[in-house]
This record gives C-alpha cells, structure tokens and sequence, in this order.
C-alpha cells in the first residue's frame, strides 16, 4: 500500500453491486421528511424521503427500509411500489381512438362541411 492510498478495512465485505441502500442525511427545511443520498444499480442519486398520508397521491416510489449495522442512517431499500415511468411519446395523450369517434357520429351525426367563405 502506497503512502497516498487511504488503508482497506478488511473486515467489511465490499458491497454487492446489485444493493439497493439509502444514506439519510438532513431534515428536510419544510414539512416532514429526510433529504437522502440512494445507491442502485451502480449510480447514486439524491432525493427526499417523505412519511406516506392517506388520501394523497405519491410522488415517487413506496420503499420499506431497514436499518443496517454499518451506520445508524444507512438503510436497507426494498421498492413496495414503483413510481411512475417516464413515456417514451412526447405530447399530449391520445384519447381519441376510432370507437370514440365512431361513437361520437353516432350520438352527434357526421360532421357538416365548413361553410364559411374563405
């Protein structure tokens, strides 16, 4: 070991790469919740941990943590509920599919030719 290379603990096991684990660091400035630094899939991210309240939607994913022996901050992360995934499409949704305009004829009638004068 060089004189520049800060000393190995040999004692603790190098994480596995597939870990899921969150780092809480500081509350947040306003409400309830925890500003966290999350480890998967081999990147890092940042991002809040909030307390879940019936009745109103979520924003993120639903996760279950468990303490791990390391650190009193660091947690174990297991996803109950994923968050919702990004659409590949771009614009607003598609809502008008051929059984609603062909039911919209058949309540409205067909449309009439414009007849206004250019």
């Amino acid at each position: 070991m060089g004189k520049d290379e800060p000393p190995q603990n040999q004692d603790t096991p190098a994480p596995a790469a597939n870990q899921d684990v969150v780092f809480i660091h500081s509350p947040v400035e306003q409400g309830e919740g925890f500003r966290v630094i999350r480890s998967r899939e081999d990147r890092l991210e940042i991002g809040e941990l909030r307390p879940t309240e019936h009745g109103r939607p979520l924003n993120g994913e639903l996760v279950k943590l468990t303490q791990r022996s390391e650190h009193a901050r660091l947690f174990d992360v297991e996803v109950l509920l994923p968050g919702p995934r990004e659409s590949s499409r771009s614009g607003p949704a598609q809502v008008a599919t051929d059984a609603y305009r062909s039911n919209w004829e058949a309540i409205f009638g067909p449309r009439e030719p414009n007849k206004l004068a250019n």
